[in-house]
């Protein structure tokens, strides 16, 4: 399990009106006696405390008493606790005197030993790991709230009977920043991860993303990577370890993995096909354009695959006495991706033969009249059809640029390689 937070002060963070409070800390409870209305009448003691999932902040609806040896567990609504003391927690008998029933989950509840304690939480500021210690509780006449969780050793310190010992101040993360997320594509279960909202995930760099899956396994790691939009979980995929990979790919649904691969190029999904077992990447494969299919087979069959394999027709061109005013209207209007028209390209003849490239940023600033041809840079610096990636490789390190026109023996231009899809794929992939 996951939670992803901002830091923020240690600094109680109380709900609106609810009048007199105390503050308690979980790990305080946890194996405190359960008694039957008198201290000699325990029936058990907190194997765990279960809350549902609420806003603003989750409620507590019960004692989770679990006694191991094959006896059945308890479970205690919260509706029957008297009073919570230092040495008791004191509930109702159940009705007719017999035992509580069994716990039965139910989703949106979670449980603070099984889904909280110990779990990972993400700092966005510092983009660190650290860990659940504690989580900080609210009682209020009657009701018991989730308020924050406590990343500071002072928790396990408390954990263990040594809050004495505390040497540092308590570090808060209030639940404000810790919100339910949908595991829709994780493994059938109701069990619930915790993390930011989609759209503050989406906007952590794709390498933050994959470094974090690197850290988490199963349904944790499943729950992270079913909460990014399509191209988010695309770029994370690609900048995760190939162990990361084969895990997240081994889960995922189809329609989700057909729309994962929808958003990377050729040259991406070879790199990542090259590191599945082949049952994976032959069922992957079903869910491609059968042209793209074609393609990527051919680039995994080849040793060194070679420019015209790797490229991308994504690309955009205009002839040389076309104006910047033009230009920009039809970029306007084309709805591209961004990465695609780092470049303009200019062309030449009945023939799309390339004669010159225009940065975008230039074509910004050029007054509207001015012609492509009388801004462009040239000659062109372009990758031949059978260049070996390696090649690649070397015109990339070479001049920086975003992406490199690929031409033919007629220096037609056939198609771009983009940067990314050379210098972190096949050649700098450390496979294990």
């Amino acid at each position: 399990m996951i939670a992803v937070a901002q830091k923020m002060p240690g600094v109680p963070d109380l709900p609106a009106g609810i009048g007199s409070f105390r503050f308690l800390y979980f790990s305080e409870l946890l194996k405190r006696p359960v008694c039957a209305g008198k201290i000699k009448d325990r029936i058990g003691k907190v194997s765990d405390l279960v809350f549902r999932l609420t806003e603003p902040y989750p409620e507590a609806v019960g004692i989770y008493m679990e006694y191991g040896w094959g006896k059945p567990t308890q479970f205690v609504p919260w509706d029957r606790v008297m009073k919570i003391e230092d040495d008791a927690i004191f509930v109702k008998p159940a009705e007719g005197g017999e035992p509580y029933p069994p716990f039965v989950d139910q989703q949106g509840w979670i449980m603070l030993e099984d889904h909280l304690m110990g779990k990972t939480v993400l700092d966005m500021d510092g983009r660190r790991t650290e860990v659940v210690n504690d989580v900080h509780l609210l009682e209020s006449r009657g009701r018991m709230l989730v308020v924050h969780v406590d990343i500071s050793f002072n928790g396990f310190l408390r954990r263990w009977g040594l809050k004495r010992f505390n040497w540092v101040k308590d570090h808060l993360i209030s639940w404000k920043y810790i919100q339910p997320l949908s595991v829709e594509d994780a493994a059938a279960t109701d069990k619930v991860s915790l993390s930011i909202t989609r759209r503050q995930i989406d906007e952590l760099p794709g390498e933050d993303l994959a470094d974090a899956l690197e850290e988490l396994s199963g349904e944790e790691q499943q729950a992270l990577f079913s909460a990014l939009e399509p191209e988010k979980a695309a770029e994370t995929l690609i900048e995760a370890e190939p162990r990361a990979q084969r895990q997240i790919i081994a889960n995922l649904r189809q329609e989700r993995a057909r729309t994962i691969l929808s958003e990377l190029s050729v040259p991406q999904v070879a790199d990542l096909f090259s590191v599945l077992p082949h049952d994976d990447m032959t069922e992957l494969m079903t869910l491609l354009p059968q042209e793209q299919a074609a393609r990527i087979t051919h680039i995994l069959s080849e040793r060194e695959a070679t420019a015209r394999a790797l490229i991308s027709t994504d690309f955009i061109t205009f002839h040389r006495d076309a104006t910047v005013g033009r230009a920009l209207d039809e970029i306007r209007r084309s709805g591209r991706e961004p990465d695609t028209i780092s470049y303009a390209y200019v062309v030449d003849g009945s023939g799309p033969t390339l004669v010159g490239v225009v940065d975008l940023r230039e074509l910004v600033l050029s007054a509207d009249h001015v012609t492509l041809g009388e801004i462009m840079a040239s000659p062109v610096v372009a990758a031949e059809a059978d260049d070996l990636k390696d090649d690649l490789a070397e015109l990339f390190v070479k001049y920086h640029y975003r992406m490199i026109p690929v031409v033919d023996t007629q220096d037609q231009i056939l198609g771009v390689i983009y940067y990314n899809d050379i210098m972190k794929g096949l050649t700098t992939r450390v496979k294990v």
